[in-house]
């Protein structure tokens, strides 16, 4: 049997041969109203083979795929935690899937209600009541915020305060957020126990600042023990909070964000609740704000009104951040994850994530050098040892090397506060045997390091790609597609 694309084929003018055709010079219906010149002439190339060898082929390709469902991902602040099959099975379902963002309010009512109540349980769970669900992603979530900060401060009177200030330990995203608003960033100082450094934050209080961008828990791991204080401090100068909530999986049901203060916040649902991850997207950062910035949130938002739902324009909309309602099947995972575990296992779905980085911290410490070796939240940063440096072996020598034993790296150096950082972060997901499992794989490397082991420059070399040049691969990328003939 051989296998060819539906409706493309033309028969050769050689007996027996057929060849695959794209519309073009026929001018075709299907090509109707396309420039001439972005129309092909010549027949494309496709190979012909058996249905077989193409089974085998994207058979091949996809156990070369490293996926969660296979293997470990201690990724750091990523939370590449599993996706429960039966939130997927519910987003698959036709009854959701068919729906079209054009309907009528009337015909879509269940659709409007979990974005609603998701929207509800999201405000309960941060404290802060005003949600829009309509961000893409958290960045596209940091972007969102600043702008009703922007328009807070505008109607304010305040349109001279553009400093937004950020711990220097803080993901990259927040900075460009800031410019991408039209923000000025100042960076504020970590103390020696990898917290916001209180002396160096009042140095930059003004009333030219706006507002405040922290990680709670921030990068290194560590929950913010003067978060109070830090928010009383900005709302003292006249500013606003804002929490990269990216972490929020170790505090969720523990700690409510708008309990200590803070005023707005993104949640990644693409990691804390659980919806697919990785690839570009789809992701969902839907942001949570204080009663008194609700009037500015995007348009439009899902109301009740005489037992119906329906959608409407807040007061002082900074208007669209994207078309439509948002990801709506990944904000139908996440309310999937969110009512089947119930404010009892979301509480649960923290304190193991705390339990697992801190159990995992604990078994490599006595072999790599951990700089804040103390109770951590749901993840931990570590370095090589001066004897492994010694001999040469750097940070990415051990992510390589890891990935000859079967596990996907952490994040490596990050946060750029700690040179040569190796940050891992568990999950709640994981088995205590997986758990030890890559104890004993950073151990193994370890050990391997300090005896001079001179492969570990070399790994990967059980990989399709083995050891590439990063440097020349970032300054020279090689970004187009070549057809092999």
């Amino acid at each position: 049997m051989r296998l060819t694309p539906v409706n493309l084929l033309f028969e050769d003018s050689r007996p027996g041969r057929r060849t695959v055709r794209t519309p073009g010079a026929d001018r075709s219906l299907a090509t109707a109203g396309l420039p001439r010149e972005e129309l092909r002439e010549k027949p494309v190339a496709w190979p012909e083979m058996g249905e077989l060898d193409l089974v085998r082929h994207f058979t091949r390709l996809s156990q070369r795929n490293y996926a969660i469902s296979t293997n470990f991902y201690p990724l750091g602040s990523c939370t590449m935690k599993y996706n429960p099959l039966v939130n997927e099975a519910i987003a698959g379902q036709g009854a959701w899937s068919g729906l079209h963002p054009l309907q009528d309010d009337s015909s879509v009512q269940g659709a409007l209600k979990v974005m609603h109540d998701l929207a509800a349980d999201l405000g309960e769970a941060t404290g802060l009541p005003g949600v829009t669900l309509h961000p893409a992603a958290g960045a596209h979530g940091e972007l969102t915020a600043l702008m009703v900060l922007r328009a807070w401060l505008d109607e304010q009177g305040e349109d001279k305060r553009r400093t937004i200030l950020i711990p220097d330990s803080a993901h990259g995203t927040n900075p460009a957020s800031c410019t991408l608003a039209g923000f000025k960033v100042v960076s504020v100082k970590s103390d020696d126990m990898g917290l916001t450094d209180m002396d160096d934050l009042r140095t930059h209080l003004g009333d030219h600042v706006a507002g405040m961008m922290i990680t709670n828990p921030n990068t290194l791991g560590l929950f913010e023990d003067n978060i109070a204080e830090i928010c009383e401090l900005i709302h003292q100068t006249g500013g606003k909070v804002y929490m990269d909530g990216a972490n929020f999986n170790a505090i969720m049901g523990i700690a409510r964000p708008g309990d200590f203060g803070i005023d707005m916040m993104h949640l990644n649902l693409h990691k804390t609740m659980s919806t697919p991850h990785g690839g570009g997207g789809p992701g969902s950062g839907p942001i949570c704000v204080t009663e008194e910035l609700t009037k500015y949130l995007p348009t439009p938002a899902v109301v009740k009104t005489n037992g119906k739902y329906r959608l409407r324009t807040p007061e002082a909309s900074i208007g669209r951040v994207r078309a439509f309602h948002g990801n709506f099947m990944v904000l139908l995972r996440a309310y999937s994850y969110v009512k089947r575990l119930g404010a009892i296992g979301i509480r649960r779905v923290a304190e193991n994530a705390v339990l697992n980085a801190n159990y995992l911290r604990v078994k490599v410490r006595d072999h790599w050098r951990v700089p804040h070796d103390r109770i951590c939240m749901h993840e931990f940063v570590a370095r090589p040892t001066m004897e492994m440096r010694e001999a040469g072996i750097h940070t990415m020598d051990v992510a390589k090397r890891l990935m000859e034993l079967g596990y996907h790296p952490p994040t490596v150096y990050f946060p750029l506060v700690i040179n040569e950082a190796i940050m891992a972060e568990p999950t709640e997901t994981e088995s205590r045997e997986t758990l030890d499992g890559f104890a004993e794989a950073m151990i193994q490397v370890a050990k391997e390091a300090i005896a001079g082991e001179e492969f570990l420059h070399a790994a990967p070399r059980n990989m399709p790609v083995t050891r590439v040049d990063e440097a020349k691969a970032v300054k020279n990328p090689n970004l187009r597609y070549q057809h092999e003939a």
